[in-house]
């Protein structure tokens, strides 16, 4: 959900308690198999990375769009509403979107992705551990006031340690719970291992990027009072899997302006004095 933490103590306008997650049945969720998805790496390395992000729905919900230019594929990374805005931009840069993923569950992440998979076809992928959040999108959708948005079935899930590809590139996935139990972090370094050339780089980008979902914020972490939020297990997130990344890493948060890992370090209320 949207709202970060507050350095003073405020949290802003209370939207009441939250209520517990309870079983919906009538939501198709794939239940948790043994192997996680790997989708295809291609062996081409492209030299450009198209990026959009999108700020969308009520609570503006960062979109990001990431597209190889040579080969044409794409991820979608929360497309929590206005997927006719998505699908506008996947068409102006002719891309094909191979995979959907999912930070977290929360309502305002997830809200568009039975629209964007019919669109496109894409498998919709997220970590396990968030699948009870996901079946209780009616009731997300009470707390806030608002209806429920369509649900569909979950494609795959995400594991801490694997690879999400498309075209040339190639991001891993870090599982960083605290906001909620299955929240995720996708991180794309600078210099990727070209598929089959046994660990010989190519450089890939100028600086390495992480879409930390609801996790880290510039001069802020997500909010842990919501369906299985913990500031201890927020705040180990952040130091043993995102803080030891490259300094010059852009942070790409689900809702405000990007930072960059050393900016964090050395400014953010919740992380310099810990």
């Amino acid at each position: 959900m949207a709202a970060l933490q507050q350095p003073s103590g405020r949290r802003g306008k209370r939207l009441g308690a939250v209520p517990k997650l309870g079983e919906s049945r009538d939501l198709m969720v794939a239940k948790p198999g043994r192997d996680s998805p790997m989708l295809y790496c291609g062996k081409r390395m492209a030299e450009r990375l198209i990026h959009e992000i999108l700020p969308v729905g009520m609570l503006a919900c960062n979109c990001s769009i990431v597209g190889d230019p040579e080969t044409g594929e794409a991820l979608v990374i929360d497309p929590g509403d206005e997927v006719e805005r998505v699908l506008g931009l996947l068409a102006r840069h002719k891309l094909k979107v191979l995979a959907i993923v999912s930070t977290h569950a929360h309502i305002d992440h997830v809200g568009g992705l039975a629209k964007l998979h019919r669109a496109t076809g894409a498998p919709v992928l997220m970590h396990a551990d968030d699948l009870d959040l996901y079946r209780a999108l009616p009731l997300q959708a009470r707390w806030l006031g608002v209806e429920p948005p369509e649900t569909i079935e979950v494609d795959g899930f995400l594991r801490d340690g694997d690879d999400v590809c498309w075209g040339g590139f190639r991001a891993r996935v870090l599982h960083t719970p605290g906001h909620s139990r299955g929240s995720l972090s996708l991180y794309l370094p600078a210099d990727l291992p070209e598929p089959g050339s046994d660990g010989v780089k190519a450089l890939r980008l100028a600086t390495p990027r992480l879409f930390a979902g609801d996790t880290l914020f510039a001069g802020s972490i997500g909010r842990t009072d919501l369906w299985g939020g913990s500031l201890d297990d927020i705040l180990r997130s952040i130091h043993q899997k995102l803080l030891i990344l490259p300094e010059q890493t852009i942070v790409y948060p689900g809702h405000g302006p990007a930072s960059t890992i050393g900016e964090e370090k050395q400014s953010n209320p919740f992380l310099v004095t810990r």
